[in-house]
């Protein structure tokens, strides 16, 4: 982010050090432009690297800044969608391939781990999906099913899950997955592309991205870097105005960690079938002491005014079931783009011109699926055909019945969003109701202002319009930031991006507008 806010912080923020990168201050010329400098951006760029390409990293902010320092790492082939699901939409032949690739993500990750001589907590230990209290549990066996069918092996339904302060009833367990620390693996091999010849560079937004037979990415900066591909690795596309976001919808997710004594719980990925799912996995803390990592309570971003009771529930519902439970030490929130289909898109850009590649649609499986696009994106690069290019293709449509009834669904909650934010009035009546560090949204005449208080109590004001494709921006009271409601994009306090798809900042009000003609 710009500015990172005090109010949340994830425990892989506050446990490792991510160094600082140089600004991009002249034009450069590489085989490979990647933009972005998350998992995606960062292992698609290793991979190039260590393929002997010439690559070139670039960030707005600092490395893994954005959603890869918010994830809860969960490495799993135990598809978020689950493969019951997905097989409706894929196939057989589908489902195969995406538990081929997760699986490889798992184990390319483990090989660099090795390899790198990485220490990142990389550990593998078994993962446990149970159902709620009273909820039918053939969906286990129906899953076991679909899993076994899409070729994963040594899965089988247990009476309950390792968790000896409360019964889980019969639980699917899916063995060998994984677990690591995201920033310091990160960091490693940012370093590595570095040692390698590539370069990575901070606080360098991007402008625009030019397709074609000789790519370019101009810089906010001014300078231009020119390649014979580019990658464009941004969580949500930065490129593209309007094709991608269609096929997919964005979503924050919540996550605590608290303290609790090391070895109280058996080591393990779990995770339960709930609508508001939960999932949970332990990292360590001190030599006496475990974190438990809590995440779920997902809605769609910018479409609820109560994200810090999703903290609270997310409590209440790790107390009851785990006693041990003591302080809450970290707790933050994340955005997940679910695709209607369920699998990511990573592959060449549709809407763009030739040697332009996206890696977006994380789907909930952000850690795999960034590995998965620096595995596929190298090969397409290189110029290489793979067997997972078309199960992953961008230009992929929504034809099944689960995914075009999604298609429809999150579409129409756009539309809907952009025209009831416009015809509403403000949030408040007045700037004068906003206590410190609080925003909301005035009406003034047609317009639409977004107000912040600061600490100090003075106001700062901008144009409550999201640059992207013009919805309403919602202020979000927990992470002190501006949501858009329609494709994801956030802003801080004071309008600057912290999200995409938006790459433009929210306008200034014009002050030279008398407040009485603005008013109404």
């Amino acid at each position: 982010m710009q500015r990172q806010t005090e109010q949340t912080q994830s425990v892989w923020m506050a446990t490792a050090s991510i160094p600082g990168r140089p600004v991009l201050q002249k034009d450069l010329k590489v085989d490979v432009c990647v933009v972005g400098a998350g998992i995606a951006g960062i292992s698609t760029a290793y991979s190039l690297a260590k393929a002997g390409k010439s690559v070139v990293v670039v960030d707005s902010r600092r490395i893994a800044a954005g959603q890869t320092q918010r994830t809860t790492a969960h490495l799993s082939n135990a598809h978020d969608n689950l493969y019951s699901e997905v097989e409706k939409v894929h196939g057989v032949d589908g489902v195969r391939i995406a538990a081929e690739s997760h699986t490889a993500a798992i184990n390319r990750i483990e090989e660099i781990v090795r390899n790198e001589g990485i220490d990142c907590d990389f550990h593998r230990l078994p993962g446990y999906l149970f159902c709620p209290p009273g909820q039918k549990t053939d969906i286990l066996d129906k899953e076991l099913e679909s899993a076994t069918r899409a070729g994963l092996k040594g899965l089988e339904i247990v009476g309950r899950a390792p968790l000896t302060t409360f019964d889980t009833g019969r639980a699917l367990r899916y063995p060998n997955q994984g677990q690591f620390h995201p920033l310091k693996y990160i960091s490693h091999l940012a370093e590595s592309i570095q040692e390698m010849g590539g370069h990575v560079f901070g606080d360098t937004p991007v402008r625009q991205v030019h397709g074609g037979s000789v790519p370019s990415v101009e810089t906010s900066a001014g300078p231009t870097i020119t390649a014979k591909a580019v990658v464009v690795a941004t969580n949500s596309p930065v490129n593209d105005i309007f094709a991608m976001h269609t096929k997919m919808a964005p979503y924050l997710t919540y996550v605590i960690a608290a303290r609790i004594p090391a070895g109280s719980i058996t080591r393990g990925l779990f995770w339960d079938t709930e609508e508001y799912y939960h999932y949970v996995r332990l990292q360590k803390f001190t030599d006496a002491e475990d974190l438990m990592i809590i995440g779920g309570e997902d809605h769609k971003a910018g479409q609820v005014n109560d994200q810090a009771e999703r903290h609270f529930r997310l409590e209440n519902w790790g107390r009851e079931r785990f006693p041990m439970m003591g302080k809450i030490e970290f707790r933050w929130s994340g955005m997940v783009m679910e695709t209607t289909d369920g699998g990511a898109f990573i592959g060449k850009n549709p809407a763009d011109q030739e040697n332009v590649y996206i890696a977006t649609g994380d789907s909930g499986m952000g850690m795999t699926h960034g590995t998965i696009a620096g595995i596929l994106l190298t090969e397409l690069i290189l110029g290489h055909d793979h067997p997972w290019a078309k199960f992953y293709d961008p230009a992929r449509k929504p034809v099944s019945g689960m995914a075009w009834r999604n298609f429809v669904s999150e579409n129409w909650n756009v539309g809907t969003e952009y025209v009831v934010d416009w015809l509403s009035g403000g949030d408040r009546s007045s700037a004068d109701e906003l206590e410190r560090d609080e925003g909301t949204v005035l009406r003034r005449g047609l317009s639409k202002v977004a107000v912040y208080r600061d600490e100090a109590g003075e106001l700062h004001e901008c144009s409550a319009v999201c640059p992207h494709l013009g919805c309403i921006v919602h202020w979000n009271n927990l992470e002190k930031v501006w949501d858009c409601p329609c494709h994801g994009s956030r802003f801080d306090a004071y309008g600057q991006v912290v999200n995409g798809p938006a790459i433009s900042a929210l306008e200034p009000v014009d002050k030279s507008v008398p407040q009485e003609s603005q008013s109404g």
